[in-house]
């Protein structure tokens, strides 16, 4: 009987973390690039009531005996993201830029590299392509945790009057003048062993994680088949179905209902030996 009280009280707990999961999925159903996350549950630990036994080797006809367990409960067994292609949306601005197929793009603070599926990104004062976080988007000769070269139009004090991007991450680019300022580098997509391994650290970013996701590797355009193309006025979409979560979302609040009644009704099963001494 006290076993149902610690086996309700984990589902409850685990089915609030379930529920965590959900909320934030719903919470970024309209954010740029973000990939929604599902908890895995998995059972705990099972107590052995009753060992089990070989079959008899005389002539009685005794066989085998099962063993009997009784489940402890359930625990989280992973929280993993669904790195699945959200849609994309047409912006008509030209540094919105959707990744379709696989890779980030990535940026840099000038020491610590992050990588991102937003792809909104800007000019600065000096010519960088910078993020909404003023990191700078690099080009493809980066690798394990080292920056790639910063991308910058021009000498830095051009002002830019036209800019296209091709699907290899080629920019083109005239200043007021009406001179070439295109950079001599592409903008870089960058791909993983295991892209699921990343780490979540927010505003969008990931960070690798060597042990899990495997070291970043560039992108070459050119290698046969190889899908990831860059697609300059769009932008790639939270890939969150909201069908699915609202779904996820009641079926939560069922288990979490049922598991609050297991402690309900164990609890009476309590009262009612309490009572007995009456």
């Amino acid at each position: 009987m006290i076993r149902s009280l610690y086996s309700g009280s984990s589902g409850m707990k685990n089915h609030q973390v379930r529920m965590d999961v959900i909320g934030n999925n719903i919470a970024n159903v309209n954010t740029t690039g973000f990939k929604s996350s599902r908890a895995n549950f998995q059972d705990a630990v099972y107590q052995l009531l009753r060992s089990p036994s070989a079959p008899s080797d005389d002539t009685s006809g005794a066989g085998s005996i099962n063993p009997s367990q009784v489940g402890t409960g359930m625990s989280i067994a992973s929280i993993g993201i669904n790195m699945g292609q959200g849609p994309i949306q047409n912006t008509g601005r030209p540094l919105d830029l959707a990744i379709q197929g696989n890779g980030f793009f990535c940026v840099t603070d000038g020491t610590n590299c992050y990588y991102t599926r937003n792809g909104v990104f800007y000019i600065d004062k000096n010519g960088f392509l910078v993020d909404s976080n003023g990191n700078q988007l690099v080009d493809g000769s980066g690798g394990s945790g080292t920056p790639g070269a910063p991308i910058q139009l021009g000498s830095g004090t051009d002002v830019v009057s036209t800019i296209s991007i091709g699907k290899d991450g080629a920019i083109t680019a005239t200043n007021t003048a009406g001179d070439d300022i295109s950079p001599s580098i592409n903008i870089g997509l960058y791909s993983f062993a295991n892209q699921e391994g990343l780490k979540q650290i927010g505003q969008s970013y990931y960070q690798e994680v060597t042990g899990t996701s495997g070291e970043a590797t560039p992108i070459d355009p050119d290698d046969v088949g190889v899908y990831s193309e860059i697609a300059s006025c769009y932008l790639e979409m939270s890939n969150v179905n909201l069908s699915d979560e609202f779904v996820d979302m009641i079926t939560t609040q069922r288990g979490y209902q049922a598991n609050g009644r297991v402690i309900t009704i164990s609890d009476q099963m309590l009262q009612e030996l309490l009572d007995l001494k009456r």
